[in-house]
């Protein structure tokens, strides 16, 4: 018997600092080995703030404040058979920096602040840079 697959909600923060964005290399899958913006799960009782705020300081170590959300999407995947495997609703929401330097942890590989100008060098994950191009001319 296959277990059941829910969509979750998750939660990303989009932080600029000095004409750079915040990102990590994801260590895990989905999409591990690319760059993206930094988030995670909604957890119950958590707002979308309250719930990026979390992730972004447990990816991180930085301190945010998170605002509006700005741009949502689906991650869904499915087997060879067709059968879905993963389904995440992810809504991104406006930062605003608070302090701190980027530190890797959780499930983050790396976490730094990246120019527009190195996105071209790095894996970036298709979504981040649909965003970053589509609401910030960024990259």
């Amino acid at each position: 018997m296959t277990e059941k697959i829910v969509p979750q909600v998750g939660v990303g923060a989009v932080v600029f600092h000095e004409e750079k964005i915040l990102l990590i290399k994801r260590d895990r899958p989905p999409n591990q080995g690319q760059w993206a913006i930094p988030g995670g799960r909604l957890k119950t009782g958590e707002t979308l703030q309250q719930a990026a705020e979390r992730e972004i300081f447990e990816e991180t170590g930085l301190q945010i404040k998170a605002r509006d959300p700005i741009y949502s999407f689906d991650l869904i995947e499915r087997n060879k058979q067709g059968q879905c495997t993963l389904h995440y609703v992810i809504i991104d929401l406006e930062a605003e920096y608070i302090s701190g330097e980027p530190v890797a942890n959780d499930d983050a590989a790396d976490a730094r602040w990246i120019t527009a100008a190195e996105l071209a060098s790095l894996n970036v994950n298709e979504t981040t840079l649909k965003l970053l191009r589509k609401q910030y001319q960024f990259g």
